[in-house]
């Protein structure tokens, strides 16, 4: 009979969630595209730390990458070009207790969105934000992008760029409050996967840029750095990214690098002839714009009705 007091319970199972529970839309990359090894190294991630799909959120632009939120079974909000940084924010600024992440692009995030990228920077907000960078335009079909190197012909440039790129780790090292900066590979999946991994627990905005492969339309971009490791400065330190020891032998050139080392930071990032690979910085100490953001959220109507009459008194005469 209900209301009467019970000595049994339903006990239910341990929640667990596998890697189908992560898997969204039909994935429409082209063939051979390096977006494929950053969304298995993602699902992997959620499924290793048994994130909630109906508690994570991912947000993005406008891009090949852009799509990613399509091929996730979790919220997701495909937003306008450029825009993805400051939805997100907003989604993180009023629901702390939901995991945010951001794909973005090396034109939606560096060109047309270069505004919000600074200020969410600024913010440091709990965010973990992926930037694709394969240096053009893929779903415009090869036009040159802000991080496409000199010389390198596109269809707004036939005989190459004639401006010095963008470099995405020198300019966000730059910006106020960085926390967290690292880079990776989309063709090492196991450092790409612990990179992702690292930088989902810091604790504020980590900026994860990843050097992706378009085979499409710059098939040639990275495949010397690909088959050459010599290419490749792999960063080593104990609070840095950690990859099985056979992983780590593959990079002869090798560097130890404190991440909390800003001024050094900066150099590597600067290296013009080789792919820095690792945190280059993290700082867990900087403010994060979302302690203040989230004060009063949970608040009854009345109680934000009486702080906004009390907040209107001050101003009667």
């Amino acid at each position: 009979m209900f209301g009467l007091d019970s000595d049994w319970s339903l006990d239910l199972p341990p929640r667990y969630h596998t890697l189908d529970d992560y898997e969204g839309g039909v994935v429409k990359w082209c063939p051979g595209c390096g977006d494929f090894a950053v969304l298995t190294a993602v699902q992997r991630v959620c499924r290793d730390s048994q994130l909630a799909p109906e508690k994570t959120v991912f947000v993005s632009g406008i891009g090949c990458s852009s799509r990613f939120p399509h091929y996730m079974s979790t919220y997701g909000f495909h937003g306008l070009h450029g825009r993805a940084l400051p939805v997100a924010c907003g989604v993180k600024s009023r629901r702390p207790d939901l995991d945010v992440w951001v794909a973005t692009g090396d034109g939606d995030c560096c060109s047309i969105g270069a505004g919000h990228w600074i200020h969410a920077i600024r913010y440091n907000m709990n965010l973990v934000v992926l930037l694709f960078d394969n240096s053009i335009y893929g779903l415009t079909k090869k036009q040159t992008s802000p991080t496409t190197p000199m010389g390198v012909p596109t269809n707004t440039h036939p005989e190459g760029g004639i401006l010095p790129p963008l470099n995405p780790l020198q300019a966000t090292l730059g910006f106020t409050n960085a926390s967290f900066v690292a880079q990776t590979v989309d063709w090492n999946p196991a450092h790409l996967l612990a990179t992702i991994k690292v930088a989902h627990a810091h604790k504020g905005l980590s900026f994860v840029r990843i050097i992706q492969r378009c085979p499409a339309f710059v098939p040639l971009m990275f495949e010397e750095q690909k088959q050459n490791p010599e290419h490749v400065l792999y960063l080593d330190h104990p609070n840095g990214v950690q990859v099985d020891p056979a992983v780590a032998k593959l990079f002869p050139n090798q560097m130890s690098h404190d991440p909390s080392n800003m001024d050094e930071a900066r150099e590597i990032a600067s290296i013009p002839d080789k792919i820095p690979i690792g945190i280059l910085y993290q700082n867990e100490s900087l403010v994060c714009y979302e302690d203040y953001t989230t004060k009063g959220v949970g608040l009854s109507a009345a109680s934000k009705v009486e702080a906004l009459e009390n907040e209107l008194d001050r101003f009667a005469v």
